[in-house]
This record gives C-alpha cells, structure tokens and sequence, in this order.
C-alpha cells in the first residue's frame, strides 16, 4: 500500500512539471527581454522559424509558419539587425520560445493578448 501511494505521488509530480514546461499565453511580466543580432533564420520540419545569434544561441517561433510567417518575408526583416525577444521564464530557467519579436518599437510577432488586440484594431 505504502508503494503505491509513493507511485501516485511521483506520478503526480512529474505530472506538475510536465505541466510547468508548457507555454501558453505568455504575458510581458512573466518574460526575460534580451537583445540578439539575427545571424541566420530557417524553418524546420514542425514548421517553427528558427532564428540563430552570432553565437551558439538560436530561438524559435513555436510553428510559425502555420501562423503565417515566412523565412523569406522575415529574412528581409531581420537578418543581420539587432532584435529584442521576450522569452517566457519557466521553472528551471529561461525558455527559447518566442513571445515577442520587435526591432526597435516595431513589433514584428507577438504572442501577448493585449497586444494582438490593438492588431486587430
């Protein structure tokens, strides 16, 4: 009995963590902003767009081209500019998913709600 009970347990809390590693609607406050220059951009098989810095860094737009981004409208974009990402923050560190891309004040993707509301404006 006693095992079984520490069963449910582990079960439940790989569950919890399993849980915390999703990203769904993101807000500002709960992102860590930083600043990369596109180095190269490329989309991949789950049709997320990649985008690598200088370094051995790159972050992805989470199926990005299913919400009608493309490598080549973007690469005219962005490529070689200095960029500002909001990551969204998860329980063991900084994620590499998207929430937002800007270059200066332009905003070029967004996941936040407020901000795909006055899109729609």
């Amino acid at each position: 009995m006693n095992c079984i009970i520490k069963k449910i347990m582990l079960l439940l809390a790989v569950m919890v963590s399993l849980q915390s590693c999703l990203i769904q609607d993101p807000k500002p406050e709960e992102c860590d902003i930083i600043d990369i220059t596109v180095t190269d951009i490329y989309e991949t098989s789950s049709y997320d767009i990649v985008f690598k810095d200088g370094g051995t860094d790159f972050y992805y737009i989470n199926r990005g081209t299913e919400r009608g981004l493309t490598v080549a409208g973007l690469d005219s974009i962005v490529l070689g500019k200095k960029v500002t990402l909001h990551l969204p923050r998860l329980f063991y560190g900084t994620s590499e998913h998207i929430a937002q891309l800007a270059i200066g004040d332009n905003i070029i993707f967004t996941e936040f709600s407020s901000e795909r509301e006055s899109f729609e404006d």
